[in-house]
């Protein structure tokens, strides 16, 4: 029988599809990228239209020796590696290695690995799509071009082992920004007032919505009282009672962003957490007497797109599940965004049917979450609508010179809200039901509230990576090396899940402004990244684009070494003293974040934490709480007299007391279940914690 050697990149997604072909296929794993630029040189020929160096990578060599035994013994090839411009550069240099004719249909793709989606691909292979290498091929050479020659500069003007992207140093722009945003703020002052009536159907709470026919400005506590002091004089009628029905849409099924973003949300996964955690559940899990199988599509697109069969089968298990009611006349059908390149589905459960708590036994803690994200986001976005009864309701002084309103709305119908509840909905206001226009209420006092306008908040990695989508900056695949990036170079800190730039950071993004300010232009890196991807399109020529950028980098480059001064960042000192020689300890950035070493550093190399010191005190033997990170990044909470004392706690400490026991408590859990506990394992008291 004829034998086909299939060669994707990982052994999990081999082992997933050994199961759907037979004894005619051999599978074997590239184990990712074979082939790169060499890290130890420029590895681009500027002069011969930017020709790219490549080298076998490191370690790979028996694998490679494997394969082209494997490949010589096969009467022909097929590659099956992402389908992605990834996916297609590493297909393209295993054809290459291999000596694989690349005019032949040697490359076959496929969105999920699923049976039928791997024997239709194996049953049409196509020859290698060079737009799409091409493409790959331009960003990774534009992306050496910045990081080794840029890269250098930064270490001579400012600091060694410092490395320049060319998204990377835009991301890092963008949290500097924010961050002289909110130095610069200044709040300011502002006054609401909300009247509580009195009306034969019960109170009701409204809020001054109009005064004198404008929307009320009250900047002080005067304007505010003189104003109460009219509203407190006058007689009130129900003006009108609006009731409606409003219908609730759900949200389209995950695309690489949203999914980021909403584990950001919903689980507190960094986006590189996400996308690891979503590469295993796409390439197969081993699920019993069923062996490896892939539970989701492919995890790298910017599409909303699902297949017919896929919502087929959705409303099929929505029917039986939930019942007719749940499932919409027609099927539901998202469009995708102009940015979007469409190439793939959304991200969505191979097997609608394999639902989480069916398979939770062979899952992670992190795979189980991800997958029930994923499943219900997208059983959601195919199921009816919400429905609530709405009412409005405006309370007008009998003269019309103020105008109160208030609106409520009941959940009637819960529709796909039963898959995927929101979160944190806020309160609403209750309003009596039996509220009739014209009937006259009484104002039985006045609530007057100072606010203060608030800057606008810093990123965080979720909504960094809104930012980035929405400007056009990088691509969905990208966006967790960026942050991954950005924080191990020390150019950001994470400060309560908050990016925060540090000295670092806000001196090379001035440095980079003011020499290469294209580098860090929002608008040229969108207009670049466009360029990019009409290369995949076949629209563009990948030497025209690359000449046209080096060009003048390279201009200003020489103009940035001869001008530039070398900038001196201080290190911050402190006020403890080195315990080896007295000298006071300074703050450093490693890779793992900030911590104090001697300045004495080579002759003295004493180092330590830094610790972020909490409220309140150790239950055990009344030390400091320290904030403290375990080795996988989590934060946790201990005593500053580690090891002699190993008290620790998951939950944050506050400055309250215990009621029963007077030690430290701890708050638990947010919105709703948000509650007080002791941290004391004798006393164990818990209380509600309110909206402190």
């Amino acid at each position: 029988m004829a034998k086909t050697l299939l060669i994707v990149e990982s052994p999990a997604k081999a082992k997933t599809i050994k199961k759907f072909l037979g004894s005619s296929y051999k599978v074997e794993a590239s184990m990712g990228h074979v082939r790169d630029l060499p890290k130890s040189q420029f590895g681009v020929d500027i002069e011969d239209n930017f020709k790219p160096k490549y080298i076998t990578i490191r370690g790979k060599g028996e694998l490679l020796k494997k394969l082209r035994a494997e490949a010589k013994k096969a009467d022909r090839v097929l590659i099956a590696t992402d389908p992605d411009r990834e996916g297609e550069a590493i297909a393209w240099h295993l054809a290459e290695i291999l000596d694989l004719d690349t005019h032949k249909p040697i490359r076959i793709a496929f969105n999920e690995i699923t049976k039928e989606a791997v024997k239709t691909a194996a049953k049409s292979p196509r020859v290698i799509d060079f737009n799409l290498v091409d493409a790959q091929q331009t960003r990774r050479i534009l992306d050496r071009i910045v990081g080794y020659r840029l890269s250098p500069f930064l270490w001579k003007k400012v600091k060694k082992g410092l490395s320049a992207g060319r998204v990377q140093s835009v991301a890092v722009r963008l949290i500097t920004e924010r961050e002289e945003e909110i130095e610069n703020f200044v709040p300011e002052e502002y006054w609401t007032i909300d009247g509580i009536f009195s009306t034969e159907s019960g109170e009701i709470r409204a809020k001054l919505a109009r005064w004198e026919g404008n929307k009320p400005e009250l900047a002080t506590a005067e304007q505010t009282q003189a104003v109460s002091a009219q509203l407190k004089s006058f007689s009130y009628t129900i003006q009108s009672v609006e009731k409606k029905e409003r219908r609730k849409n759900p949200l389209p099924p995950f695309t690489t962003s949203t999914l980021q973003q909403e584990a950001f949300r919903r689980l507190n996964f960094a986006a590189s957490r996400t996308m690891r955690v979503a590469q295993q559940l796409y390439e197969g899990i081993e699920l019993g007497k069923e062996g490896s199988v892939g539970l989701i599509t492919y995890m790298r697109t910017d599409s909303v797109r699902i297949s017919e069969q896929a919502s087929a089968q959705a409303r099929a298990f929505l029917k039986e599940s939930f019942g007719d009611k749940y499932v919409p006349t027609k099927p539901r059908a998202y469009q995708s965004g102009k940015k979007s390149q469409d190439a793939h589905e959304a991200i969505r459960p191979s097997y609608v049917d394999k639902t989480p708590d069916s398979i939770k036994q062979y899952l992670t803690r992190d795979q189980y979450r991800l997958y029930e994200l994923i499943w219900r986001r997208f059983l959601a976005s195919q199921a009816e609508s919400a429905v609530y009864d709405t009412v409005q309701v405006k309370i007008a002084s009998t003269d019309q010179r103020a105008l109160f309103s208030v609106s409520g709305s009941t959940l009637k119908f819960p529709g796909f809200l039963t898959l995927y509840p929101e979160q944190d909905n806020g309160a609403e206001s209750e309003v009596p039901e039996s509220l009739a226009e014209g009937q006259s209420c009484v104002l039985k006092e006045l609530k007057e509230d100072q606010h203060f306008t608030q800057p606008p908040a810093r990123y965080t990695q979720a909504s960094l990576v809104k930012e980035l989508e929405e400007l056009g900056i990088g691509r969905p695949s990208t966006y967790a090396t960026i942050i991954d990036t950005i924080k191990k170079r020390g150019y950001v800190v994470e400060e309560e899940k908050k990016l925060v730039p540090t000295e670092l950071g806000q001196v090379t993004v001035d440095l980079l402004k003011h020499y290469f300010d294209d580098i860090v232009d929002v608008d040229f890196t969108r207009e670049l990244e466009a360029r990019l991807d009409a290369i995949e399109e076949g629209e563009n020529s990948p030497v025209k684009i690359l000449k046209g950028f080096y060009t003048a980098f390279d201009e200003k480059l020489k103009k940035a070494e001869k001008t530039a001064d070398k900038v001196e960042i201080a290190d911050e000192q402190t006020d403890e003293p080195c315990p080896n020689c007295g000298r006071l300890l300074v703050v450093k950035m490693g890779r793992y974040g900030r911590f104090l070493a001697c300045p004495g550093f080579p002759e003295c190399r004493f180092t330590k934490p830094l610790l972020k010191e909490m409220p309140g005190s150790c239950p055990l033997d009344g030390g400091k709480l320290v904030e403290r990170r375990s080795k996988k990044g989590r934060v946790f909470y201990g005593c500053e007299n580690y090891p002699d004392c190993e008290f620790t706690t998951w939950y944050t400490p506050t400055a309250k007391n215990c009621p029963k026991c007077g030690k430290t408590m701890a708050v638990k859990g947010r919105g709703a279940k948000r509650e007080y506990l002791c941290l004391s394992s004798e006393c164990g008291n818990r209380m509600p914690a309110g909206d402190e």
